[in-house]
């Protein structure tokens, strides 16, 4: 049977999905497909690469680095996160990714990301980080803090806005096996958000994609419901955080990265057994 990883994203919240990630490292859980959305993207490609604790590391290390997320940069290049630092010299020099290992993973990565004009995802495989992280930049690339990602013509933008958690995704690709990282505790749902409209006026070039954003809660719900709907019948495996933590997307406490990354392993630990258990039924 074919396995699917999915990784939800959610900015810095994603944190905990890097604690859990490492976890699954360590016991050498293997999947032949990793579908990475925004900030699950950016994290998750180190678990192709075999990189436990690069995540934490890099991001208590830098979170409060102008150079890696500022209003500052906002202003001088409409990206709050620094392209130049965030996707160059934090990666080919200061915590070097390991881009050979990714390439000899045997995983197929798939990136997703918004097209802005249609409004649609689109899901990128990506077998060469270097070459395609633009791709991977899109991902992560959060409509009002960041330019339009262009990519042979075509624009992009965050994967969360078209399709947050691609569990529906993984399961048309054929991946009978799901494993699915989410960021948000069991209790949410997502509310018609401020954001979406906000989005939609100052979008209003891109009517397809405000109203993608626009309608996101809906789809995220409806996501919610399939993936409770299969682990009820134990065709997926969900792991999400146990308990509430308060951080931010654009979270900017070390103290907070850790604690979230912290819960990330706890539970990941809590749950081993019981993923391998899944995981080899029907082998």
């Amino acid at each position: 049977m074919k396995t699917a990883l999915v990784l939800e994203g959610g900015g810095l919240r994603g944190i905990y999905s890097a604690g859990v990630l490492d976890v699954l490292l360590e016991s050498n859980i293997k999947v032949d497909a990793i579908f990475g959305v925004s900030a699950g993207a950016l994290y998750g490609i180190n678990y192709a690469s075999k990189q436990e604790g690069r995540v934490i590391r890099y991001n208590k290390k830098y979170i409060r680095d102008k150079r890696f997320m500022s209003f500052r940069n906002l202003i001088k290049t409409g990206n709050f996160f620094d392209t130049d630092f965030c996707y160059d010299k934090l990666v080919n020099e200061l915590d070097v990714f390991d881009y050979e290992t990714f390439k000899k993973s045997g995983i197929d990565f798939y990136a997703v990301v918004t097209n802005v004009e249609t409004g649609k995802a689109e899901y990128k495989l990506i077998k060469d980080c270097k070459k395609e992280v633009d791709y991977l930049r899109a991902s992560g690339s959060l409509p009002l803090l960041s330019q339009i990602v262009e990519i042979d013509g075509k624009k992009y933008l965050d994967g969360a806005i078209s399709d947050s958690i691609p569990v529906k995704k993984a399961r048309e690709m054929g991946y009978e096996k799901i494993i699915v990282i989410q960021t948000r505790i069991k209790s949410y749902r997502m509310k018609s958000r401020k954001e979406g409209a906000l989005i939609k006026l100052v979008y209003n070039h891109y009517p397809k994609f405000g109203e993608a954003a626009k309608t996101r809660n809906i789809r995220y719900n409806e996501a919610l419901d399939f993936i409770k709907e299969e682990v009820k019948n134990k065709r997926m495996f969900s792991i999400q955080p146990s308990k509430y933590v308060k951080i931010s997307r654009l979270e900017k406490n070390p103290e907070k990265l850790q604690e979230m990354y912290d819960l990330g392993l706890e539970d990941a630990k809590n749950i081993i057994d019981d993923l391998k258990a899944y995981l080899a039924k029907g082998e």
